[in-house]
């Protein structure tokens, strides 16, 4: 998969822009500021519809206009055109000019994979990051998960109401939440078979990954969750033995919208014992396994973004690094320093793109 042309309208410094990509590696450098990581966001935006930098999409749109327009043609199987519109009032999503109404249908046409350094917040942050990342990884492989994950968040949002309702009113019928109750465990169940399986394989992959990156060893991801293990009917038995403690919350104390991950290198925790680069190294490893993954499962193999890889990591480990950008791999490298780069990637074809000020210079 690769993406051949991007149009950008009113996109952050962007005013208005057309520019063609190598099918390979392209290397966009240029000062701090000077807007490479805005061009890579707006690919991401174009596959996913919303930054990877979890700001509000009206953030997107350049100062003092009221539209932006993402717009790139993706070559695949076959050759399509994808645009991505944000206005203030909502945002709009077409495939070859054609409407798509619902944007779990749009995601997942367009295969991504961004290491960013804010990446390091699947290792440092709270579970909730991490679900998001699991969410986003998940989502391009099965549309069918996007779907049951939206489903289950507007069941925990009106069990969470009726609750409250209950807490308050004393009297309201349990028969309604147990109807709530048994369909959120069969979906939960659903998006707990889907993360598992997800993480098995992961740790198919990256360990190996790890190992070849860093020379250590021993590198897996542990998947915790309420689920684990449990049968519905199981299940059923916590949420009753658990119903005073809700109704004491207002919310629903048990269930994935708690699942949390582990990065365990050589049996001690990363989030606790890793260093910087240890933990850069792991997440970077984890992206690669996104690749794997996505062309054994999925036969495709997506768009690669490196933003500011440079940091916090020695020649010898990026150059391990870039030992797994193939030339079946579409690879968009950012950097402030091109001539180490350059110098890293060998005999590596690569095509440059200068960024100043929001203006582009192909070279």
């Amino acid at each position: 998969m690769q993406i051949q042309e991007l149009k950008l309208l009113n996109f952050r410094n962007y005013e208005k822009i057309q520019i063609t990509f190598a099918n390979h590696l392209n290397i966009i450098y240029g000062k701090n500021g000077s807007g490479k990581t805005n061009l890579v966001e707006a690919i991401y935006v174009l596959a996913l519809t919303k930054s990877f930098k979890q700001v509000q999409d009206k953030i997107l749109i350049r100062n003092n206009t009221n539209l932006t327009k993402v717009e790139g043609t993706i070559q695949n199987k076959y050759q399509n055109t994808y645009k991505v519109l944000l206005t203030p009032e909502g945002k709009k999503v077409k495939i070859d000019n054609t409407k798509i109404t619902k944007i779990s249908d749009y995601i997942s046409k367009i295969n991504i994979v961004l290491f960013h350094p804010n990446d390091l917040k699947m290792i440092k942050d709270t579970p909730s990051i991490r679900r998001k990342y699991l969410n986003i990884a998940i989502s391009q492989l099965n549309v069918d998960y996007l779907r049951k994950l939206n489903d289950y968040n507007k069941l925990i949002k009106t069990r969470n109401v009726y609750l409250k309702k209950m807490y308050v009113n004393g009297n309201s019928l349990h028969s309604y939440l147990d109807v709530i109750t048994e369909k959120l465990i069969e979906i939960g169940l659903e998006i707990y078979n889907y993360r598992f399986e997800y993480i098995s394989q992961i740790n198919k992959y990256i360990e190996v990954i790890y190992e070849k990156i860093t020379g250590q060893e021993n590198l897996k991801v542990n998947y915790c969750s309420d689920f684990h293990g449990k049968s519905k009917e199981e299940l059923l038995k916590i949420y009753q033995k658990n119903l005073s403690k809700d109704l004491t919350f207002g919310k629903t104390n048990f269930g994935v919208h708690h699942d949390d991950l582990d990065f365990i290198l050589q049996d001690l925790a990363l989030k606790d014992y890793g260093s910087e680069g240890q933990q850069k190294n792991a997440v970077i490893s984890w992206k690669f396994c996104e690749i794997a993954i996505l062309r054994e499962k999925k036969s495709v193999t997506p768009i690669l973004i490196l933003d500011d890889l440079l940091s916090e990591l020695d020649d010898v480990k990026i150059q391990n690094i870039f030992k797994f950008i193939d030339k079946d791999i579409q690879t968009f490298i950012t950097t402030t320093e091109i001539e180490k780069v350059v110098s890293l990637l060998g005999d590596k074809e690569y095509k440059k793109i200068h960024v100043t000020n929001g203006k582009l210079e192909e070279v």
